[in-house]
């Protein structure tokens, strides 16, 4: 069981820059052993994979943040983060934060069963 918290999240103007972070609560697993994501759901839209890292701390990431976001974890503290710069009034949305399931590939965005309960991002221009 995985419980994870978002915090972070707030009001920016476009090409600025803001870091969000997600606390995580771990009991069968360590949280080093555990692949992580970030998500966004804008207005009307699906949610949608953004950034995952996994236990070696190798990313990935989707085409649209690519060279502006910056995902990271830091194994000590039980944390997840999610730099981002450059910010763009399309990257506005709920942000989650998110726990792989412990099977099949880290980059596989329909494999995480964990969630937090989100934090907002809203970018104006």
């Amino acid at each position: 069981q995985v419980q994870l918290v978002e915090s972070g999240g707030a009001s920016v103007l476009a090409g600025g820059s803001l870091r969000l972070s997600c606390a995580a609560s771990t009991s069968a697993y360590s949280f080093s052993t555990y692949c992580m994501a970030w998500f966004r759901q804008a207005p009307g839209k699906d949610r949608e994979g953004v950034a995952t890292i996994d236990s070696a701390r190798m990313t990935r990431y989707t085409d649209s943040v690519k060279g502006r976001f910056t995902i990271s974890r830091d194994n000590a503290r039980n944390t997840l983060y999610l730099q981002m710069n450059s910010l763009k009034p399309e990257d506005t949305g709920m942000y989650y934060c998110a726990a792989h399931g412990r099977g099949g590939y880290c980059h596989d965005y329909s494999a995480y069963a964990y969630w937090g309960q989100g934090t907002q991002v809203a970018v104006s221009s």
